[in-house]
């Protein structure tokens, strides 16, 4: 069997396996939107980053609000 072209590139993802929303629409593991997790694999590295970024402060106001 052939190699590869190329390898799959690893692609940096918040996702603990949880995968679960949460009334505010957020998953409970991650904290991102289903909206953020159905387009993942389609931003670009720097808007994931940016949406990463975001994310603790997402989930200290869950915990919060909880």
């Amino acid at each position: 069997m052939g190699e590869p072209v190329s390898p799959i590139p690893e692609i940096e993802s918040p996702c603990i396996g949880t995968c679960t929303l949460g009334p505010d629409g957020l998953c409970i593991g991650c904290f991102r939107s289903a909206e953020e997790i159905g387009a993942w694999l389609k931003y670009s590295s720097q808007q994931r980053r940016a949406i990463m970024q975001v994310l603790p402060e997402r989930g200290q106001r869950l915990f919060d609000e909880g």
